[in-house]
């Protein structure tokens, strides 16, 4: 499908007619911006930076990693989904070293991958996978890579793919999917003869002198200083998934698995915010496909507001929109107990990233705006405490209008012999075996493939829920009877909040056979 040229033009007409000199730097206020959001949100630790002009002005890098050391400007962080615009960048590199095209079909570099709609498959281009246009819904499909660890391959994901349906025609609308991501690092690695991760390291990280970044399997223990994820529990801080010696080479690495330090993603900035730096690593039609925009996406009213935004839309693993009259082209990525955000004012020379090793999904929008509203509205008196004042105030009008969760306070585990008709193997196209079979503990249900996906089954009045054994309280789902003539078994998630990577509403389990030699899982 073509792209109207409309908001392309309207981020060039704007790139073009931003020329003021930037504020400058004020590190006292992004001082005070960070105390606030780190007391408020109880963040264990933070590092943060700000390049102007090729310039290091503002270096933040402050807390505990988790496992009793401090972090510092060498501590390495989960980037989670700012993984993807490094992904981009070296298909990229790819390109311009002619091993493959923009447009070559993904079949050309990866026979074996369908969708569920042939013809989609035979279409998708490798710069599909990279703009979330595939018509698949919201996170499908993401219960492959999450929770981790699990025994999914790569090659699984792939071949899943043909069992997930569409929701929306092919290139039609937007909706975020990782999924594809995985894909294009099994393209990158067909078309560069190499495994991702050595491709990766070669391609981007050696050139650019990224020297701590790490992706594929790694020693934790070698490589040291590394922040662990943490979360709230019980009205404290704590550590939650910690690191064992070795880091797996996940198959979400593509999509999000990359760790890197505050140094690492100050000096990718400055290389992307200045192309003469390492001249001969991206030419410039290569660095125009990253930031041109390939798919609109929804603008939001906060955005309007917030941003004066008037464009929103995805390039090659970037979000492209306006602030103030200023291009901005940034990214997030979110994994339990981790939280990123990056932003580029390219016609500035401005960028800001900040790392986060605990929840800090309200803390880095809060802490994001301000910082670069100190550069793009410096009359604006807002600071990080208004904007999560008015982060708070939404989520208070939307439990005050009822979106919440339903309690589930009173729900009571169900002993073994209970819902006898529903016992038994089942099997789900994409995400494979599931059992629900009587355990130590009363009836039980576990995906195979998925350590992490089990939970005791609960009874709150009519209704059955699965109560995950090491999954947060927000991930409960129920469990329900499928419809049609064959048994089967639906998940619904409880929480309308629930991280869309909990893809519950795209699993359809059919009876397979009863619960006759179910290997034991942990119990």
């Amino acid at each position: 499908m073509t792209q109207g040229s409309g908001p392309v033009l309207q981020l060039i007409v704007l790139a073009a007619l931003a020329t003021s000199p930037a504020a400058p730097a004020e590190p006292a206020r992004f001082d005070a911006d960070i105390a606030t959001v780190v007391a408020r949100e109880h963040l264990p630790g933070v590092a943060v930076a700000v390049v102007d002009q090729g310039q290091v002005v503002y270096r933040h890098a402050k807390g505990m990693r988790g496992d009793g050391g401090r972090i510092d400007e060498d501590t390495l962080f989960k980037i989670a989904s700012n993984s993807k615009a490094m992904t981009a960048a070296l298909l990229a590199r790819l390109v311009q070293q002619g091993r493959l095209r923009w447009d070559d079909p993904v079949q050309r570099h990866l026979p074996g991958f369908r969708m569920h709609d042939a013809w989609v498959g035979q279409q998708m281009q490798v710069r599909d996978l990279l703009i979330h246009n595939s018509g698949l819904g919201l996170g499908a499909g993401d219960l492959m890579l999450w929770p981790e660890p699990n025994a999914f391959t790569r090659a699984d994901i792939i071949a899943g793919l043909a069992h997930l349906k569409p929701v929306t025609s092919f290139r039609s609308g937007y909706a975020y999917d990782n999924l594809m991501y995985v894909v294009a690092g099994e393209v990158a690695a067909a078309a560069g003869g190499k495994p991702y991760d050595q491709l990766m390291r070669e391609q981007v990280f050696e050139p650019l002198g990224m020297a701590r970044c790490q992706v594929g399997r790694w020693s934790v223990r070698d490589v040291g200083n590394v922040a662990q994820p943490h979360a709230r529990r019980d009205g404290r801080t704590t550590v939650v998934n910690a690191d064992g010696e070795i880091s797996a080479d996940l198959p979400s690495m593509a999509a999000g698995g990359i760790r890197c330090s505050l140094r690492d993603m100050t000096r990718w900035m400055q290389v992307l915010l200045d192309p003469d730096l390492v001249p001969d690593w991206l030419d410039t039609p290569q660095r125009r496909a990253l930031w041109t925009l390939h798919m609109p996406m929804p603008l939001g009213d906060m955005q309007r507001r917030w941003d004066n935004a008037h464009v929103h839309g995805y390039g090659y693993g970037w979000r492209l929109s306006d602030i103030d009259g200023h291009w901005k082209v940034a990214h997030t990525g979110t994994l339990s107990g981790m939280y990123s955000s990056l932003a580029l004012l390219p016609d500035r020379g401005i960028g800001v990233v900040i790392l986060i090793n605990g929840e800090g999904e309200q803390a880095r929008t809060a802490l994001m705006q301000s910082m670069l509203k100190a550069y793009t509205a410096p009359q604006d008196r807002r600071r990080a405490a208004d904007y999560l004042d008015e982060l708070e105030r939404a989520q208070a009008s939307k439990r005050a209008q009822g979106h919440v969760a339903p309690s589930t306070e009173g729900a009571r585990a169900v002993s073994g012999t209970a819902l006898p008709q529903w016992q038994g193997r089942y099997a789900d196209p994409w995400l494979g075996t599931a059992w629900l079979c009587p355990g130590p503990d009363g009836l039980r249900f576990r995906v195979e493939k998925s350590p992490r996906l089990q939970a005791r089954v609960m009874q709150l009045q009519q209704r059955w829920l699965l109560r995950w054994d090491t999954l947060d309280e927000d991930a409960q789902a129920w469990l329900q009877p499928g419809d049609g003539p064959v048994p089967s078994l639906q998940l619904r998630a409880i929480d309308p909040d629930i991280d869309f990577s909990y893809d519950f509403q795209d699993l359809h389990f059919t009876r397979t056979g009863d619960c006759t030699g179910e290997p034991r899982a942990r119990q």
